[in-house]
């Protein structure tokens, strides 16, 4: 109940705060991107049930002769790339999160059709709400592997409490700052998921990797 309620404040807030910026955004994605300025995608929410998440779209709908939409690094346009490293291209999640679909923290949604590629200890993921940002995200984001993101989601769910929270939102600003993980080597964000990933648990606790 008490990260039902943060999360409510602290959107509220953040959509008042920010209406100017999300205006502009619009407008430009718009302009450069095409319309509609707003990608909407089914994902995974609490319990694996699915939404709809909304957020600025970054990639063009350029496709090939035949029709075929042209791969992600081909679609993706520096001002796209831009709102990724900046994270801006999330701001729109801020009304999932006051529907109460995803919350300020939690495991980023991925997509649907992983949810049979998970083991049983990677589907922990969805005992939570999906977030805006989370643990994963501070510790490496698209820089680490699929294996080590889901062992750091885990431990979020097993670990999660509102000093936790606190701690991630502000180190999420440093890491959008310094723009740590953006993507993957030679990814435009990250590889696609196909199951049977492990990893070890070492480092992925309290002391793990780049958090503050």
């Amino acid at each position: 109940m008490m990260k039902r309620m943060t999360d409510l404040a602290l959107a509220t807030l953040a959509i008042v705060v920010l209406a100017p910026v999300i205006a502009v955004l619009f407008v430009l994605v718009r302009r450069k991107l095409g319309s509609p300025a707003v990608f909407r995608q089914m994902r995974p929410g609490l319990g694996g049930r699915a939404f709809e998440m909304v957020k600025f779209r970054t990639m063009t709908d350029a496709r090939d002769a035949s029709g075929q939409l042209l791969p992600d690094a081909q679609r993706l346009t520096p001002f796209g790339a831009w709102l990724r490293a900046t994270s801006l291209d999330e701001l729109p999640e801020l009304w999932n999160v006051l529907k109460g679909e995803m919350s300020l923290v939690g495991p980023r949604p991925l997509l649907m059709s992983y949810l049979p590629l998970y083991t049983n200890e990677q589907a922990r993921r969805h005992e939570v709400r999906p977030g805006i940002t989370g643990w994963a995200q501070i510790n490496g984001r698209n820089g680490l592997s699929w294996a080590e993101k889901f062992a750091h989601d885990v431990w979020y769910v097993d670990n999660r409490s509102v000093m936790l929270d606190a701690r991630i939102v502000v180190a999420t600003v440093a890491t959008v700052l310094r723009r740590d993980g953006v993507s993957a080597t030679g990814e435009a964000t990250m590889p696609k998921f196909t199951g049977a990933e492990f990893a070890s648990t070492d480092g992925v606790s309290g002391q793990a990797s780049r958090a503050p």
